[in-house]
């Protein structure tokens, strides 16, 4: 979806948003059972994409890629423009053949997000150019959220000052979800669209595809398309077929 408010030609997807990220759930690891919880991090998403007062200006969000990083930067996107922000979403994974030039001017959004900057840094003029756009954003008043696979310190960043940018806001650790809660997040996606996914059936898709959550839910939306035109419910029989 691309609205008005954005200035450049980049996309989010339709239907990432707070109310269908599980940042939640019990996880079973050697010391035992521990809450794996992000939900400070989405705490302070929802207040920069709602640009309230106390939000913090910077936040960087790390982690794997089964973590949710594109999602929340692209629901952020999509409340904030639903409250008529100006906002700019910047996947550098298909941006970082182009040139640092894309900042210029963003630093007038009220947000901007740039996904997987990990995949610039080490480029000296892409560096450069993030380096004098946090600037700018500095002085305009802006919010910026940032996700990379990786900490700031952890970046194999050629200018030491931009990765002090990178950390000028908090820094924030996306944590991964269990099988089990990989199945809750699953089954919470396929409420927001209207139909029940049984655990047989939830279990099943994580155990035959990719475990990622980006994955899964593009399995899911695949086989809830396949249902409605084959007018089936979820099933092992018929999701076998297709997986």
């Amino acid at each position: 979806m691309v609205t008005e408010q954005i200035p450049l030609h980049f996309s989010w997807r339709d239907g990432l948003s707070f109310e269908n990220y599980f940042f939640e759930a019990d996880v079973e690891n050697d010391a035992g059972k521990i809450v794996v919880s992000n939900a400070e991090a989405v705490h302070h998403i929802q207040q920069a994409a709602m640009g309230d007062a106390g939000a913090e200006q910077f936040l960087f969000l790390w982690g794997g890629t089964s973590v949710g990083k594109s999602h929340l930067l692209q629901a952020a996107c999509q409340q904030a423009a639903a409250h008529q922000n100006t906002v700019a979403y910047l996947p550098m994974s298909e941006l970082r053949e182009l040139s640092g030039e894309i900042f210029d001017g963003l630093e007038q959004m009220s947000l901007v997000c740039i996904d997987d900057v990990h995949l610039i840094t080490g480029d000296h003029p892409w560096e450069e150019s993030l380096f004098h756009f946090y600037n700018r954003m500095r002085d305009a008043g802006g919010h910026m959220l940032v996700a990379a696979d990786t900490a700031p310190a952890a970046l194999k960043t050629q200018l030491a000052d931009l990765q002090s940018r990178l950390s000028w806001g908090p820094v924030m650790q996306l944590r991964e979800l269990d099988d089990a809660g990989k199945m809750a997040a699953l089954q919470l996606r396929a409420h927001g669209r209207g139909f029940d996914l049984p655990n047989d059936v939830a279990q099943f898709l994580i155990r035959r595809s990719a475990r990622d959550m980006a994955s899964l839910f593009l399995l899911l939306d695949r086989l809830d398309e396949a249902s409605l035109v084959h007018q089936r419910k979820l099933t092992i029989p018929f999701v076998r077929d297709l997986v």
